[in-house]
């Protein structure tokens, strides 16, 4: 399939984006839990263990300023996964006014469980990649989507591991 690029003065740099932005999109249209449904959290309820886990209690504003989103947003979000035992409101750690949201045990299972299904499904898909290769993929991912962040002005905690 050819990807119609639109003719500009910068012709090299749109066909190079054109390419990046198709595959992105079909990377994003993929869902490594449709292999896996064994273990299967929103993708909101994901991305609020993942961030609560790396970051550690953090309040709705705290939440809205990683993740871009408005406190109505986050509410819903947060009462969901507080009504299917995956986050509890704590009093703040550092002694703040504002009650925290941290990852409860059942909300720790969870987020395991679904890591590893996802982590299964990427072991399958990358099988005969070299580990060149795979780490290559990350550092690309990853400095894609720093520079995404710092875009938006909004940095995404990541794990002492993958710093």
């Amino acid at each position: 399939m050819t990807v119609r690029v639109p003719r500009s003065g910068k012709e090299e740099q749109v066909r190079r984006s054109a390419a990046v932005e198709y595959e992105q999109m079909l990377l994003a249209r993929h869902s490594l839990a449709s292999y896996n449904r064994a273990h299967r959290l929103d993708r909101s309820a994901y991305i609020l263990l993942s961030l609560v886990r790396v970051n550690g209690p953090m309040s709705i504003g705290e939440l809205s300023e990683v993740l871009g989103l408005d406190a109505s947003t986050l509410n819903r979000q947060t009462a969901a996964a507080m009504r299917a035992g995956l986050l509890e409101r704590i009093p703040d750690p550092e002694g703040g006014i504002a009650r925290k949201f941290a990852v409860t045990d059942n909300g720790a299972e969870a987020l395991d469980l679904q890591r590893d299904a996802f982590l299964t499904s990427l072991d399958k898909l990358m099988a005969d990649w070299s580990d060149e290769d795979i780490a290559g993929f990350a550092n690309y991912l990853r400095r894609f989507n720093t520079d995404i962040e710092r875009l938006a002005g909004r940095t995404w905690p990541r794990p002492e591991t993958q710093a």
